[in-house]
């Protein structure tokens, strides 16, 4: 088990905002996350935990700084675990846009080189991370999954894939069809090669066709009507006419003036904490 270096550590809402950095074995390099602790954590309670994944070009430090759920965390006494969104370091493959490279892990395995060596984020999520976490910290045996765009599209695939681990997952402006925006063709040529049938194994839209009426995790999805993304990358909508299709329960929700931003996170990250609060219980 790789140990963890704290490397900060802020007081908030009675809790601590930390930020640690270890050596990982899945990514073949050295990663960092945060972890807001409640003031409940030193109690020695097992508490519930929220993981958290950010979009196209952040890190772990953009929920951290510009949420705000640290406030909400406190209060229900949930742990947030925010990862970075791709491998770092001089020797891990990079390129000039944004949307490929560090920054944009999209949160597969990737397969093909030169990004097979380090880019194996959804083993990360779903493996490494967790064990990390449950060899740390005093936590609950299952956890909820949020994410934002790219993000949002890594908690979505991630949550179908694993419903054994997960109480429930929510996003905001999710990225839920890769096959067919440009985001998505973009990235999973580079990392997984031409073989569009191994790219449905990472699409939303797919998981939850083949789920149909095996699917029982709870599902909230939030979208700015004014998210100069919604259209080119056809975010959101693609899912809910799958949910419509399998008459699957889901709660979408569309708010006009809304964009792409933080400012959207911040506005309703309350209601989606609370939300998973109800299930992690």
């Amino acid at each position: 088990m790789s140990q963890l270096e704290q490397t900060s550590s802020s007081k908030l809402f009675g809790g601590w905002q930390n930020q640690y950095q270890h050596q990982s074995s899945c990514l073949n390099c050295t990663m960092r996350f945060s972890v807001y602790l409640p003031p409940q954590a030193e109690s020695g309670q097992r508490l519930p935990v929220l993981y958290w994944l950010s979009g196209l070009t952040c890190s772990d430090e953009n929920f951290v700084t510009k949420a705000g759920a640290q406030c909400v965390a406190a209060e229900l006494g949930i742990i947030l675990v925010i990862p970075d969104t791709s491998p770092r370091g001089d020797e891990v493959p990079d390129d000039e846009a944004y949307d490929l490279g560090k920054g944009a892990g999209f949160y597969v395995n990737a397969t093909q080189a030169p990004w097979d060596q380090h880019y194996h984020m959804y083993d990360y999520i779903v493996n490494e991370l967790p064990a990390l976490i449950t060899a740390h910290f005093n936590v609950r045996d299952k956890a909820a999954i949020a994410g934002h765009s790219m993000g949002g599209h890594g908690a979505l695939v991630i949550a179908l894939a694993n419903q054994q681990k997960y109480t429930s997952v929510s996003a905001f402006a999710p990225i839920v069809n890769p096959l067919n925006c440009a985001w998505g063709q973009k990235a999973f040529r580079h990392y997984l090669g031409d073989d569009q049938t191994q790219w449905q194994q990472y699409d939303a839209c797919h998981l939850l066709q083949q789920q149909g009426g095996l699917l029982k995790m709870p599902m909230k999805v939030d979208q700015g009507l004014a998210d100069n993304f919604l259209e080119s990358q056809s975010l959101t909508r693609p899912l809910q006419a799958v949910c419509d299709k399998i008459q699957y329960q889901a709660d979408f929700g569309y708010h006009p003036g809304y964009d792409h931003s933080y400012y959207f996170i911040s506005s309703f990250i309350e209601a989606h904490l609370r939300f998973h609060y109800q299930y992690l219980q």
